[in-house]
């Protein structure tokens, strides 16, 4: 697929820029004014927060660079660095993106090319997952490294499993899915049958909600361009997803995201939970997590497909603008290095070191013991993944929980919110569903993709 021009990203990004800089004004210092600074932009995920208690041993190793963390939520986050790509203003010299904003950043010169950077014999490029590096390349060049990739699968807690008399299938439908949320809610005892994101957001809520819409069958937009937001299939997944998550998902939903799901189900307060293959890491940690050892995990639920997990990666980036790139590649470098998975295992335990980068990481004998529950469904999650065709139909675009095109950044978030009022019953899903249709419907004609 081919993005669009610069300009009309600068535009899309612009909508961004408007609703958030206010709130995030003075965030961060510049990355080029001070000699020998590295300023990093990051998401406030448990991996991420890792790496700022073990920069120490980054700074110790390169006493001539300091680094500085700015961490922000992962909605602010994207609104603050897209605000600093897009106007070139260089407050960072590293940046924390995704597989979305990669090839469309890439393409309009925003990135710096990793390329001979990583050609480095010491940092082994060919050992990061096969997957996960052609999702940060644009025309056979690398412009991010993943700090963690991901897909997503179902967690569930065996040991409510095993009280209810309930079997998970080694491959669950939604439906079957809904019947266990349905027996296992229990309010009483603070425990949800599933918890699922209700955070407005084009990476929070719409990312599992994505993936439902493709195994129902739905699709954003047709091989034309045409939105189909309204059609039968995806209003039936959307209104499945709102059904479920009301009658039987986390108290506060519509400001659930991953991260308050992540906590919930840590705490024992959710049944299961659908969501980013990462966040086994994170409950599977004895030092943090009150379920570790009595959680299983099994493929993301489907309808009408083989498989319905997505791709991510949380992945580290070099603005073209920054002034300290050398420098940034050296602390990129050693963020997503075998010895810093190396590091974490051995400072903070071998569950916690970040998964779905590199393939040595799968072949090492701690983390393959300590990560034993969930290291396969993983690796298997991220390597089913079809980044083409992940539902039914053809797509123009490459991707499962977004649509490639600038402009989704703005429409993702807007639908977004639609829907996290329906699942707050402040309207109907057809209501919130003819709201997105309009919406979707007038970006595809403004950015002129109709008849493309």
């Amino acid at each position: 697929m081919k993005t669009k021009s610069r300009s009309r990203t600068v535009l899309a990004a612009s909508v961004a820029i408007t609703t958030f800089a206010a709130a995030c004004s003075g965030a961060g210092a510049g990355g080029g004014d001070d000699e020998g600074t590295v300023t990093i932009a990051t998401v406030a995920n448990p991996q991420m927060q890792d790496i700022e208690k073990l920069t120490s041993v980054f700074e110790k190793e390169h006493p001539g660079i300091e680094v500085k963390f700015v961490t922000l939520p992962e909605n602010e986050l994207r609104d603050k660095v897209t605000q600093d790509i897009a106007t070139q203003s260089g407050q960072f010299d590293v940046v924390t993106i995704g597989t979305y904003e990669t090839p469309i950043w890439a393409e309009n010169g925003w990135l710096t090319s990793l390329d001979e950077y990583a050609s480095d014999p010491a940092y082994d490029v060919d050992d990061l997952l096969p997957p996960v590096r052609e999702a940060l390349s644009f025309e056979d060049r690398l412009y991010a490294v993943p700090f963690y990739g991901e897909s997503s699968f179902l967690m569930y807690r065996k040991d409510l499993f095993t009280k209810a008399g309930l079997e998970m299938p080694a491959q669950p439908t939604w439906h079957q899915v809904a019947g266990f949320a349905e027996k296992l809610h229990d309010p009483k005892n603070k425990v949800a049958g599933i918890c699922l994101r209700g955070l407005p957001g084009w990476g929070e809520v719409l990312a599992p909600l994505n993936s439902m819409i493709l195994t129902f069958g739905g699709q954003w937009y047709d091989e034309n361009w045409h939105a189909q937001l309204t059609s039968p299939e995806t209003t039936h997944a959307v209104k499945f997803y709102v059904d479920l998550v009301r009658k039987y998902g986390e108290a506060g939903a519509p400001n659930s995201g991953f991260s308050e799901c992540l906590t919930a189900t840590g705490q024992g307060n959710a049944a299961m939970w659908y969501d980013a293959t990462v966040g086994a890491s994170s409950l599977e940690d004895e030092k943090t997590s009150k379920v570790a050892g009595k959680m299983g995990y099994v493929p993301a639920p489907t309808v009408k497909t083989d498989h319905a997990g997505w791709l991510w990666a949380w992945s580290l980036a070099i603005p073209e603008t920054s002034q300290q790139k050398d420098s940034a590649w050296e602390f990129v470098k050693w963020a997503t290095s075998k010895e810093y998975h190396k590091l974490v295992g051995e400072k903070l335990g071998w569950t916690r070191v970040p998964p779905g980068a590199r393939a040595s990481t799968y072949e090492t004998p701690e983390y393959q013991q300590a990560a034993s529950a969930f290291a396969e469904p993983t690796l298997n999650a991220i390597q089913n993944v079809d980044v083409h065709q992940p539902g039914l139909h053809e797509q123009p675009w490459i991707g499962v929980q977004y649509v490639s095109i600038p402009e989704f950044q703005d429409l993702g978030t807007r639908v977004s919110q639609e829907i996290s009022a329906a699942i707050a019953g402040q309207q109907s899903v057809d209501e919130a569903l003819a709201k997105a249709q309009r919406m979707a419907e007038e970006t595809a004609k403004q950015g002129g993709y109709q008849g493309n």
